[in-house]
């Protein structure tokens, strides 16, 4: 009596470890794969090929989406080069724009994607490039050239003379002279070009009344015409 007990225990306890699925396998769930975020669909601004007048610049993008709902930030990447092989910024922010300090007169390339907290990644944005714009330079004119010899209504001996004159730049550029010499008013025919010093030797007729002028101009494109000054020879 007491070992037909024994062996329906063990009937039992064998029946019941082996219950399971039809085929005697084990029932498993496959995981879920993490789905990264979507593709931000447009650059709002800066916009493509644009001049920006300030080094201030404030990204903005469209949203992306998550297909499992999961929080996600973007990744904003600014490169001097089209490759982006190298990055002058790369933020991370949770917002669809971005306020960032960048360098004046500087051709810039950025883009944007999203990242779950898992760490996957959707795809890049399209590129849009932009320019900082420089620093505008300021340049003063200089002032007209004054007349040092011969002065207005002077007698000069005829032969070798030096004229002579003075001229100054509020810049401090470095300055150059056309020099306009004839028996006519107002002056035209040129005897010196381009010379940095403020004299010029010319060789005068005798009992002659000339007129001449000068004009003086700095390394930037900047030139002022001096007045006409007359003088005779004996």
């Amino acid at each position: 009596m007491k070992s037909r007990i024994l062996i329906g225990a063990f009937t039992l306890v064998f029946i019941s470890c082996s219950g399971g699925s039809e085929d005697g396998g084990t029932s498993t769930t496959s995981p879920t794969t993490n789905q990264p975020p979507t593709k931000v669909g447009s650059l709002i601004s800066p916009e493509n090929n644009l001049i920006c007048i300030s080094n201030r610049v404030t990204f903005r993008w469209s949203s992306a989406a998550d297909p499992e709902g999961q929080p996600f930030n973007y990744v904003l990447e600014i490169s001097k080069d089209n490759a982006f092989s190298s990055l002058e910024e790369e933020i991370i922010t949770g917002l669809t724009s971005k306020s960032v300090l960048l360098d004046k007169g500087v051709y810039y390339y950025w883009r944007v994607k999203a990242v779950d907290k898992d760490g996957a990644s959707g795809p890049y944005s399209n590129i849009n490039s932009f320019y900082t714009e420089g620093e505008g330079e300021t340049n003063h004119l200089p002032f007209q050239p004054q007349v040092v010899f011969p002065k207005t209504d002077d007698a000069v001996n005829a032969g070798s003379v030096t004229l002579e004159w003075t001229a100054n730049d509020i810049d401090n550029d470095p300055l150059t002279y056309d020099v306009f010499l004839d028996t006519v008013n107002p002056p035209t025919n040129k005897v010196a070009e381009d010379i940095e010093m403020t004299s010029v030797s010319v060789t005068l007729e005798a009992t002659t009344t000339y007129f001449w002028k000068v004009s003086v101009k700095d390394n930037k494109l900047g030139q002022t015409h001096g007045e006409t000054w007359t003088f005779m020879t004996n």
